[in-house]
């Protein structure tokens, strides 16, 4: 990370909560950064202040983008399957697309010059959530319990999800990719390594060692083999190196804080909860 750098999650504003997992305020030091972007099942909404906003589609691999030197960046990270009316194609269109704001909303000079000018990094992030609020439409039910019950340490799987929600599975699928852009057996392999890498953060915000084993059969996989194929698929990189470059951007400061994203996933608030979680309060 360059110098001067720092990244802030934080809770999304009440009227958010049911649609954004965390937002943030990101801000970038003397050098340019090109910001990794890792599947986490939902969508983005950022914008470097100054610029246009954009949004960032359900993504099926890790990317990058770059951030200009002294570049302020705020952000809101959807939940899975709540693009429905903020932006108009379905999520299968948008997965691992960057879109300016211009093809998707009305007037978005309006709100870059909302942004632009706000006095602190803080108010343009209420005014980007304010925005939010106003402009997402009401998730699918039917998806958002395929959602809850493909999460990591749920115990189902996509296999009984036409049965418990008396659906077929041809159906079921159009309905997932048209709300989260994946299909339930891709968003199952998403979720889980979102798992992981709340098991990752949590580490690295803690100073704590790595534990890749355990965390792998903890969030579903078989082993840590399977761990290390995912991995490589969905990032580039085995977990070891994850791990690495994870603290070598994060690690060492109060100016790098993921908590307000990985919190509730381990606290089981939406929609994960470990095994030892309700036995020993993991983020007490």
């Amino acid at each position: 990370m360059a110098a001067g750098s720092s990244y802030v999650d934080r809770v999304p504003v009440p009227a958010l909560a049911a649609v954004a997992s965390s937002v943030w305020i990101q801000q970038v030091g003397d050098q340019p950064l090109a910001q990794r972007y890792v599947p986490h099942g939902g969508a983005e909404i950022r914008c470097v202040l100054g610029e246009a906003p954009r949004l960032l589609g359900p993504l099926t691999a890790a990317t990058y983008r770059d951030i200009p030197a002294g570049g302020t960046v705020v952000g809101v990270r959807l939940r899975p399957g709540v693009l429905g009316g903020l932006a108009g194609p379905p999520a299968d269109e948008l997965a691992d697309q960057d879109v300016p704001g211009a093809e998707l909303w009305r007037d978005p000079d309006r709100l870059t010059h909302l942004l632009g000018e706000a006095p602190t990094p803080e108010v343009a992030l209420d005014r980007l959530q304010a925005f939010v609020a106003r402009t997402v439409g009401e998730p699918d039910p039917l998806v958002a319990e395929a959602v809850r019950n493909l999460m990591p340490w749920r115990g189902g799987g996509p296999a009984v999800l036409p049965d418990l929600l008396s659906i077929s599975e041809r159906q079921l699928r159009r309905r997932c990719r048209a709300a989260v852009g994946t299909g339930p057996k891709e968003l199952q392999r998403i979720l889980r390594f979102h798992g992981f890498t709340a098991r990752v953060q949590v580490a690295v915000d803690r100073g704590a060692p790595g534990d890749l084993a355990g965390w792998a059969v903890e969030a579903g996989y078989h082993d840590q083999a399977h761990l290390t194929r995912e991995c490589r698929r969905l990032t580039g990189v085995p977990p070891g190196e994850f791990l690495a470059q994870y603290r070598s951007a994060c690690a060492g400061g109060d100016d790098h804080d993921h908590a307000a994203s990985y919190l509730p996933m381990l606290r089981g608030r939406w929609p994960f909860r470990t095994r030892a979680e309700g036995a020993r309060g993991l983020a007490s």
